[in-house]
């Protein structure tokens, strides 16, 4: 898939609009302050710009548009593996958890895929006991689809699939 553009999300009368852009290095200071990391700011922007490269990833921060320069509240990755659908995940940051960003992004990121791509399904995972990624998916008509059983240690919980269909 080619590269996607940065993406633009009106702001609602409660709050700002948000700018959805690949990652740069100007975002690792402020990356280590809102969100922990496993291990160095740095090597995580070298994976997700290799993965970005090698097409198999385009991982997006999410910054408002607030006053000054736009903050970070936080990240939206596409994930387009070769031989299975493609795959959308998040996070926020602890400060924007609630006021709708994730769904907001999810939802641009779902559009353009729909109107501008050929991709004919994206699917949404989380852990199943995650009832604010559940309402996200849900908000962004991502529907459920099964439960995935855990496979410990990476993935110790039960999880839930959803999916949103973009063709007819």
């Amino acid at each position: 898939m080619d590269d996607l553009p940065p993406l633009d999300v009106p702001a609602t009368a409660t709050v700002p609009a948000l700018l959805l852009r690949p990652w740069t290095e100007a975002d690792l200071t402020e990356l280590a302050r809102v969100f922990p990391l496993p291990g160095p700011p740095r090597q995580w922007l070298t994976a997700e710009t290799r993965g970005r490269a090698a097409g198999e990833r385009q991982g997006f921060a999410i910054r408002a548009r607030t006053e000054g320069a736009p903050r970070l509240v936080g990240h939206l990755v596409l994930k387009t593996p070769a031989a299975s659908p493609c795959e959308v995940g998040y996070w926020t940051a602890e400060a924007a958890r609630g006021t709708g960003v994730a769904t907001r992004a999810l939802r641009a990121l779902t559009t353009y895929l729909h109107e501008e791509t050929d991709v004919p399904q994206v699917r949404l995972l989380h852990q199943e006991d995650n009832a604010a990624s559940c309402r996200v998916a849900e908000k962004s008509d991502y529907a459920f689809s099964h439960v995935l059983p855990a496979f410990p240690p990476d993935f110790p919980r039960d999880g839930h699939v959803h999916i949103r269909h973009l063709t007819a």
